[in-house]
C-alpha cells in the first residue's frame, strides 16, 4: 500500500501543475510522447468541469472527496480548473500531464471529459482513470462513476408536490442534454405521481455548456424569476453554478428552492438563502471520488460502470432544513416513495 508524505498543500500542488502545463505546450500527443509510463508515486488528481471549484455543487463535491483521500492516505494530490473555450485536446493534455507526473487515479469531473479520459487512459494503461457522469468508456483502467439522478429527483418531485400551495412548481436545467433530462424526468414523475393537479414548468438555460448553462447565475436567476411570475412556488434546479441564481431568486421572492448534487442548505456561500432551500437532491460525488482513490490505494482499482443509487445510498434527499425534516406527512411520503423505488415498485423514467 502506498504511503507518501504530503509534499505541498493542495493549492501549491495546483500552482505547480499550472506551471507544468504551461511548460508542456504543443498537443496532447506531443505531451504524451515524452514518457509513456506512469510513475504512480502521487495520489488522486481531479480536473474540474465547467464552473470549477466554488460552484457549491458538483465540482465542490468532487473536491470534498479529494480532501478526504488526501487526509486519509497522506499523499500529494492535485486539482485543476478548466479554462474558457477549451477543446478536447486541452482536456486530454491536462489529464496526460497529471498521469505523467505520477498521479493515480486521475479523474475528469463531468461528461465533457469522455474523449480526454479515453485518450489519456490509452496512453497510460497502468494509471487508473475515472470520469464522473459518463458511461461510454470501455477500458480496463477506467471507472465510469455514474448515478441514478432520476431517483433522487423523483423524491424531490414528491417534496415539491407536497410543499406547493399554488399547484405550480418549476424545473431549471443548466444545459439541454440527456444527463439533465434525467433530473427533469424523475422530478416530473415524482410530482405527477404525488399530485396530478400540480403543473410543472420547465426551462433549460442553454443548448451547450459552452454557452454558460452551468456557469451563469444570472441566467439561472432570470429563469427562476420567470417561473415564479407564473406562480411557481417551488423551483428545482439542476444547473451547476447557475443554480445559485435560482436559489437567490427563490429567496428574494420568498418561495422554496430545491438544490442539487450537494446539500446546498449547508453550503456556506449560500447561507443567507438557506431559509428558502427546502431540500437538495444529492448524489455523493465525494464518496465516488474517494472510493476510486481507495480502490487504487488498496491495489484493487475499480473499473467499468460504478453506479450510485438509492439502494447504495449514493443518491438521496437532504433533510438539513428543520422545517422539511419536521413535516411528518412529507417525510412519510418520501420514505414510501423511496422504498418503492428500491424494491422496484416504482420505475423512474430517465427521459
Amino acid at each position: 500500500m502506498r504511503r507518501f508524505s504530503r509534499l505541498t498543500v493542495a493549492g501549491a500542488a495546483t500552482a505547480s501543475l499550472a506551471l507544468t502545463l504551461s511548460a508542456c505546450g504543443g498537443t496532447s500527443t506531443e505531451a504524451a510522447s515524452s514518457g509513456s509510463e506512469s510513475r504512480g508515486d502521487k495520489g488522486l488528481a481531479i480536473a474540474y468541469d465547467v464552473g470549477g471549484k466554488g460552484d457549491q455543487s458538483f465540482n465542490d463535491a468532487a473536491y470534498a472527496g479529494l480532501e478526504r483521500a488526501e487526509q486519509e492516505f497522506g499523499y500529494e494530490t492535485a486539482d485543476v480548473e478548466p479554462t474558457e473555450g477549451e477543446t478536447d485536446a486541452d482536456k486530454t493534455q491536462r489529464l496526460v500531464s497529471l498521469a505523467k507526473q505520477g498521479h493515480n487515479p486521475v479523474i475528469g469531473v463531468g461528461y465533457a471529459y469522455a474523449t480526454a479520459v479515453k485518450e489519456a487512459a490509452a496512453t497510460y494503461p497502468d494509471t487508473t482513470f475515472g470520469i464522473v457522469d459518463d458511461s461510454t468508456i470501455d477500458a480496463d483502467n477506467v471507472a465510469d462513476l455514474v448515478f441514478s439522478e432520476e431517483q433522487a429527483s423523483y423524491l424531490a418531485g414528491v417534496a415539491a408536490a407536497k410543499s406547493t400551495k399554488s399547484d405550480v412548481v418549476g424545473f431549471v436545467g443548466g444545459v439541454d442534454i440527456p444527463l439533465i433530462h434525467k433530473f427533469e424526468a424523475g422530478f416530473r414523475q415524482g410530482v405527477e405521481d404525488t399530485d396530478p393537479k400540480v403543473k410543472v414548468l420547465s426551462q433549460y438555460l442553454t443548448q451547450t455548456a459552452e454557452e454558460g448553462g452551468f456557469s451563469s447565475p444570472d441566467k439561472g436567476r432570470t429563469a427562476a424569476e420567470s417561473q415564479i411570475e407564473k406562480k411557481a412556488d417551488v423551483v428545482y434546479q439542476a444547473a451547476g453554478l447557475s443554480g445559485q441564481g435560482v436559489i437567490e431568486a427563490a429567496a428574494a421572492n420568498k418561495v422554496w428552492a430545491i438544490g442539487v448534487d450537494s446539500d446546498q442548505y449547508r453550503q456556506e456561500a449560500l447561507g443567507k438563502y438557506r431559509d428558502h432551500i427546502l431540500t437538495s437532491a444529492t448524489k455523493d460525488v465525494a464518496k465516488a471520488v474517494y472510493n476510486l482513490a481507495k480502490s487504487v490505494e488498496d491495489g484493487k482499482p475499480e473499473s467499468g460502470i460504478v453506479r450510485g443509487d438509492l439502494k447504495t445510498g449514493e443518491v438521496g434527499l437532504a433533510d438539513s432544513n428543520p422545517k422539511f425534516k419536521a413535516d411528518t406527512e412529507l417525510q412519510e411520503a418520501i420514505e414510501t416513495a423511496k422504498e418503492k423505488i428500491i424494491s422496484g415498485g416504482i420505475k423512474v423514467r430517465t427521459s
